[in-house]
């Protein structure tokens, strides 16, 4: 767990200096599974209607729901590790 949360915390502070910014659907996915890692499910209620960056990173992160915190980590390295792939780092 150690080695995992260690991996973790490197793709946390990778992700910040990518050379291009990834698409919003990616980072959704990369909010969502940190949020997931790192606080575990949703625990707040659903942004209002005219909040639309708040419902849809809410949203994202509520599809997540049930995953562990260790399958959420394990997950956010390998995306960030394609997206680093992807977009230079």
């Amino acid at each position: 767990m150690a080695d995992l949360q260690a991996k973790f915390d490197t793709a946390a502070a990778e992700i910040k200096q990518l050379k291009a910014k990834p698409t919003d659907e990616e980072m959704l996915q990369v909010y969502s599974l940190f949020k997931q890692a790192t606080v575990g499910d949703v625990n707040t209620g659903r942004p209002g209607m005219f909040d639309f960056t708040g419902k849809a990173k809410w949203d994202a992160w509520e599809k997540q729901k049930g995953k562990s915190k260790e399958d959420a980590m394990e997950e956010y390295v390998n995306l960030v590790v394609e997206l680093k792939n992807k977009y230079g780092f």
